[in-house]
């Protein structure tokens, strides 16, 4: 079996007429006519083009040795984003459809690849920024879901001392430390709570939020201190009782060590679509694990990447809930060609399907390019 063509389609969605949500998707075919899809996250606008030039380097390649045609590529882009970036983000679209045509090609779902799975169902938390908490909370658990995130910070607090200091002043710290309070007391003590900082605060400030949040039994605190220093990081989680997490803004397994050795943190957070794909994200949560540290990934990509992210989720023990980004999107399923929802009470359910399960409604992402548009080019 070998690769034979590598193509991009992008699409931007649209809420109520108005352009909303990229979304960015490879797909691989080989001369056998098998194909795999993945979907590329937090890329700019130059992403096709990189995704054509690393395409070249794998053409003739069986998509089967997924790891070695990663490796190849990535070690060819050494002195061009090979580590972090941009780079690595556009190289995780095309690693994800190796899998899923990996997948097809043997007649199993992906997890089955991965070494199994620890579980049916994958948890979803549902990541809620600063909507009205207690109404969301009454919402999230008709619909089955256990857990939920909130967002503290607010860049417009008329309380900053300005836009670019990251120290918090007595009247901002005790407005966010109220509202975690009446988050907490709106959605009720048996639903596991994160809370988002952002990484918008100081060491200082990060450590005086964590300890006043101790009395609310969060599942976590993400990012108090900007991610680029993880002693500082540290620093807080060491000192606190609330659970600390971070790892959103990293990448590969090389991104995580320092993070996972100096155990600056209680919780990761890879984005999957983003930092690797799936046979990275798996190693970063195997090297997590033999820390006691929970995997809990980022997650705000289409339907897909979060199928293809919940094969991962399902492949290791110490998973604790996949981030969901689009509780009110009511185009959600629309992006994918299935008569059932993708998230059923609260969870992703996986099947014996081949590859990640699921294929592009094509129908549906071609009405949402301009007029006369092909959807893969």
């Amino acid at each position: 079996m070998k690769i034979a063509e590598v193509k991009t389609a992008q699409v931007q969605v649209k809420i109520d007429g108005r352009p909303r949500y990229r979304y960015n998707y490879v797909r691989v075919y080989t001369e056998e006519g098998v194909y795999g899809t993945g979907e590329a996250s937090h890329v700019d606008s130059g992403w096709r083009d990189s995704t054509r030039d690393m395409a070249q380097l794998i053409i003739g390649r069986d998509p089967r040795d997924v790891d070695a045609c990663f490796e190849h590529i990535r070690r060819r882009y050494i002195f061009r984003g090979g580590f972090a970036g941009t780079g690595i983000s556009v190289l995780t679209g095309i690693e994800v459809a190796l899998w899923d045509l990996a997948g097809k090609a043997q007649g199993v779902p992906v997890y089955r690849l991965l070494g199994g799975k620890f579980r049916d169902r994958v948890r979803l938390y549902v990541d809620s920024a600063h909507t009205d908490y207690s109404e969301r909370a009454a919402e999230i658990r008709e619909r089955g879901f256990t857990a939920v995130k909130f967002d503290l910070d607010d860049g417009q607090s008329p309380h900053k001392l300005d836009p670019w200091n990251w120290s918090v002043t007595p009247d901002e710290f005790k407005s966010i430390v109220d509202l975690a309070f009446e988050i907490r007391e709106g959605v009720g003590s048996s639903l596991d709570l994160a809370m988002d900082l952002h990484g918008r605060y100081d060491a200082t400030a990060g450590l005086k939020f964590a300890q006043a949040l101790e009395p609310l039994n969060l599942m976590w605190l993400e990012e108090p201190v900007p991610p680029e220093n993880i002693d500082a990081l540290g620093k807080i989680t060491h000192a606190t009782q609330t659970p600390i997490c971070a790892g959103e803004n990293l990448y590969l397994r090389h991104g995580f060590r320092d993070l996972l050795q100096k155990q600056a943190v209680d919780i990761i957070m890879p984005d999957i679509s983003k930092c690797g794909g799936l046979s990275e994200c798996r190693k970063i949560a195997n090297m997590a694990e033999i820390y006691f540290i929970p995997f809990a990934p980022h997650n705000n990509s289409s339907a897909l990447s979060t199928i293809a992210d919940a094969h991962v989720c399902a492949s290791v023990p110490n998973f604790l809930a996949l981030e969901f980004h689009r509780f009110h999107d009511p185009t959600w399923d629309d992006v994918l060609a299935t008569d059932e929802s993708v998230i059923q009470e609260g969870h992703v359910v996986l099947t014996e399907e081949p590859g990640l399960g699921v294929e592009l409604n094509e129908d549906f992402l071609t009405s949402e390019l301009p007029d006369g548009e092909s959807l893969w080019q």
